[in-house]
């Protein structure tokens, strides 16, 4: 059993499918205690299934309750939830039945050794851990949690149930609105990437003053790094979902509902629009425009603006039909250089 509750709590398939507004096929009296996937799933856990790849472990499966869609082709003898979404449904359940791994972090309110401002404002039911520092005129709304080792520098803004995980730093005039989720040792607002060549003073920093702001429940993985605007503002769009190891340069505009997978690069000024998927590993020049509803391959190479929703790979990124085309074609070339060979050889 992969995940148990630790208060062993236990549901009949007809409360799970009161919770996921599910419909029962099978015997609704089933009692589970846990949850796996497929493979090890036994009699006492809950499992889904919603990929074809994974039939055969589905059918040979002995959870005690499967999580299938309409369409699924079912095996008689076993008890199923059928819902659109089995993948979300899942989640729901575990919610439910791993309450006690919920539960906020055991330091309360303030940890002594934490050290704050006096001119910082922190809302009703904030809790700061161990170590913490927290400087001047830092507003913090109601139930935020700050975790330990993490530093939040002057005139930061913190909305309201926000998730702040171990050392975290978020720099001066950074701006995270309501439920942001920062994983550990990211940073947020760092200087961004930009220098001048001087005759005089050979190379000159160039000093970034602008902001970074999260909008509402953005998610940023542990160990990414988002840059400051020189001037105005590095902005990442409400529901964003940024992976771990992710570099965004500064002034880089980026619009609702993204996923942006691990070791992505985003040069600076470059403007992204809403819902794109970005693959890993994959890197956007500078200056460019990505419109929305675009997915970017992993490793991909985005040099120009895209305009046109779609599918895009590539090194230089291309419309992904376009690239299978050319791909096949190189694929070809070494027969027909032999070819032209053979001929200039019969020529000769």
């Amino acid at each position: 059993m992969l995940l148990k509750s630790q208060k062993t709590r236990s549901y009949t398939a007809e409360e799970l499918a009161s919770m996921i507004q599910a419909l029962v096929i099978g015997d609704s009296k089933t009692v589970i205690t846990g949850a796996d996937e497929l493979l090890s799933a036994t009699h006492e856990d809950v499992s889904f299934y919603s990929n074809d790849k994974y039939y055969s472990q589905f059918a040979s499966s002995e959870a005690g309750i499967v999580i299938v869609t309409p369409e699924t082709e079912r095996v008689e003898g076993k008890t199923y939830l059928v819902h659109a979404n089995p993948s979300l449904a899942f989640q729901t359940i575990l919610t439910f039945l791993f309450q006690d791994r919920n539960i906020r972090s055991g330091f309360s309110k303030i940890h002594p050794s934490a050290v704050i401002h006096p001119s910082a404002r922190l809302g009703e039911g904030v809790t700061v851990g161990p170590h913490v520092v927290i400087d001047r005129d830092v507003e913090i709304g109601d139930y935020t949690q700050i975790d330990a080792g993490s530093v939040v520098y002057p005139l930061v803004q913190i909305g309201s149930y926000c998730r702040i995980y171990a050392n975290v730093t978020i720099r001066e005039d950074v701006i995270l609105k309501n439920r942001v989720i920062l994983q550990p040792n990211c940073v947020i607002g760092g200087c961004g990437f930009g220098y001048e060549s001087d005759p005089l003073r050979g190379v000159v920093k160039l000093e970034h003053y602008g902001k970074v702001i999260l909008e509402d429940d953005v998610e940023i993985g542990s160990g990414t790094t988002i840059d400051r605007a020189r001037f105005k503002a590095t902005r990442i769009g409400r529901m964003t979902k940024i992976d771990n190891l992710v570099q965004i340069g500064h002034n880089v505009d980026i619009g609702m509902a993204n996923f942006i997978v691990a070791q992505v690069g985003i040069a600076g000024s470059t403007k992204v629009g809403d819902r794109v998927q970005i693959g890993g590993q994959a890197g956007l020049n500078g200056h460019i425009q990505i419109s929305s509803d675009v997915q970017i391959g992993a490793k991909s190479g985005v040099m120009t603006s895209i305009k046109e929703p779609g599918m895009y790979v590539g090194l230089p990124a291309g419309p992904a039909m376009d690239q299978g085309r050319l791909h096949t074609r190189l694929k070809k070339l070494d027969q027909l250089f032999k070819r032209v060979d053979a001929l200039e050889n019969a020529k000769g």
